[in-house]
């Protein structure tokens, strides 16, 4: 255990420790509904919590610029929407990113909470949630044993999120007639 707490300090110290996150979540395929408008995704910056609540995570950066480009690319290609980027569009679908670390049983608890917001310019159409957890390894040694649970919450919540949104196609397309 002395030796577990010497080499995190040393880690910490040297900054070397550090992981980097990058996630590339995919849909499990495309969608067989179609939502015939354009979206704009707008992606506020990602809340971190960590172990005992506190915020931030200790030696976790995960870049809203990462997270940005992740979930444009997995709504681009999901297919429900003819047309999906950060500009101005026919729909604006706002999404707030949380990820919280705990620690249960002696292994790593990652949960991932989207809150999102579907707008058009008349204003707020209809708000949804999502939360998924992956469980990781019993430590955090490599970037890897942080990336591969975080990706798999991700996908997960996004494709929750991405059904909810499915499944009100026709609130989106009433809005065009």
């Amino acid at each position: 255990m002395t030796f577990k707490l010497l080499l995190l300090g040393l880690c910490a110290t040297w900054g070397g420790c550090v992981h980097h996150i990058q996630v590339t979540p995919l849909p499990a395929s495309a969608s067989s509904v179609t939502i015939p408008r354009t979206l704009q995704v707008l992606i506020s910056p990602i809340s971190m919590e960590g172990p005992d609540h506190r915020p931030g995570i200790t030696m976790l950066e995960w870049s809203h610029l990462d997270l940005k480009q992740a979930l444009l690319r997995y709504v681009r290609q999901r297919r429900t929407f003819i047309s999906v980027s950060p500009d101005p569009a026919d729909l604006t679908l706002r999404v707030a990113t949380k990820l919280t670390l705990t620690s249960r049983s002696d292994l790593y608890h990652y949960r991932i909470g989207l809150q999102a917001e579907m707008s058009d310019g008349a204003g707020l159409m209809k708000s949804y949630r999502a939360e998924h957890t992956a469980v990781g390894s019993s430590v955090r040694w490599v970037t890897a044993s942080d990336r591969v649970p975080i990706e798999i919450a991700l996908q997960a919540a996004l494709e929750d999120l991405m059904e909810q949104i499915e499944a009100d196609r026709f609130i989106y397309i009433n809005r065009t007639e």
